[in-house]
C-alpha cells in the first residue's frame, strides 16, 4: 500500500499545469478587455511595434492601459499584435507577394510577452497567398496557450493583385475555414480560447458577412480599422460593430500618427458598443 501511495504522489506531481490565459482563465471575450499594440519590427513605419524592443514597447504599452484601466469593468488582458505574414509590393521568391516573419523575431515577442503575461497575435496579410495556408505556417505558435491570430482583408490580393494597388477582401467562407482550424487546434491541445480579429475598413472587405459562425473555442472580433477624425471614426466603427446577438465582438483601431485629434481612452469607452478589443498602430 505504501508503494502504491507513493507512486500516485509521484504521478501527480509530474502531471503538466492546466493551460491558461496569461492571466488566468480559459476565455477571453466578454470576460475581459483585449488591447494592445500592432505593428512589426521591420520598420517604425508597420506600427507600434516597429519602435524600439519588445521591453520598451511592453512598457509603453503598461502606460496607455492605465486609463482604460480606471474605465473598464472587465480587467484588461494585454496583447502584442504582431506582424506574421507581411505583405510585400513585388513577388519576393515564390511569387507570393508576402514575407513571412521569421521565427527568431516571433520568438523574442513571444517571450516578451509570455514573461508581461500579454497575449500574443500574429497578424496575417497574405498578399497572394491565402489566409489558411499563412495561419498553418504558424501552427507552432498556435499551440501556445497565449498566442491568437488576426486577419488583414485589405491585404488579400488573390491570384494576380499587388499589395497597394488596390483594396483586397475575405469572404466569410476564408474566416470560417481559420476559425475551424483554430478549434481544432483548441480543442486537440486543450487549450484556452483562441482570438481572431478581423479587420475592415469598408463593409465589403468582408464578404457574405451574415455567414460567419461563432465557434467553440474561439472568440470572432470584427475590428473597425482606418483612420481619420473622431467624428468619421465613431461613424464608421457603429456602421462595422457585428449586431448585439451575432455572437462576435467588436474592435476598434487607433492611429498614434495618422488619426486626426487621437481619440483619448474617455472617447473610446464612450463607443456605442463598446468595443471589445481595442488596438494602436
Amino acid at each position: 500500500m505504501v508503494a502504491l501511495a507513493g507512486t500516485a504522489v509521484g504521478a501527480e506531481q509530474r502531471a503538466p499545469e492546466p493551460k491558461e490565459l496569461p492571466r488566468g482563465g480559459k476565455s477571453v471575450l466578454p470576460q475581459h478587455r483585449v488591447i494592445g499594440f500592432y505593428g512589426a519590427p521591420q520598420a517604425p513605419g508597420l506600427g507600434e511595434l516597429g519602435i524600439g524592443s519588445p521591453a520598451s514597447a511592453a512598457k509603453r504599452l503598461r502606460r496607455q492601459l492605465r486609463p482604460y484601466k480606471r474605465r473598464s469593468r472587465e480587467p484588461i488582458l494585454p496583447v502584442f499584435e504582431l506582424l506574421g505574414t507581411i505583405a510585400l509590393a513585388h513577388p519576393g521568391s515564390d511569387g507570393k507577394y508576402r514575407s513571412r516573419q521569421p521565427d527568431a523575431i516571433i520568438r523574442r515577442y513571444s517571450k516578451t510577452a509570455k514573461r508581461n503575461r500579454f497575449l500574443l497575435m500574429l497578424d496575417i496579410q497574405p498578399g497572394r497567398s491565402r489566409f489558411i495556408e499563412e495561419a498553418r505556417n504558424l501552427k507552432r505558435w498556435l499551440r501556445k496557450p497565449y498566442v491568437s491570430v488576426a486577419l488583414d482583408p485589405e491585404w488579400n490580393m488573390g491570384p494576380r493583385g499587388v499589395p497597394g494597388q488596390g483594396i483586397g477582401s475575405v469572404s466569410a467562407k476564408m474566416v470560417n475555414r481559420v476559425t475551424r482550424f483554430l478549434t481544432g487546434i483548441v480543442r486537440r491541445h486543450e487549450l484556452p480560447q483562441k482570438l481572431v480579429v478581423v479587420h475592415q475598413f469598408t463593409d465589403s472587405m468582408i464578404r457574405h458577412k451574415e455567414d460567419l459562425k461563432a465557434r467553440p473555442g474561439v472568440d470572432l472580433v470584427l475590428n473597425a480599422d482606418g483612420f481619420g477624425t473622431p467624428e468619421a471614426k465613431s461613424s464608421k466603427y457603429e456602421q462595422l460593430a457585428p449586431p448585439k446577438r451575432s455572437g462576435l465582438f467588436p474592435g476598434f483601431k487607433l492611429f498614434y500618427e495618422e488619426d486626426t485629434n487621437l481619440m483619448n481612452p474617455k472617447q473610446v469607452m464612450r463607443l456605442k458598443p463598446r468595443p471589445d478589443f481595442i488596438v494602436y498602430e
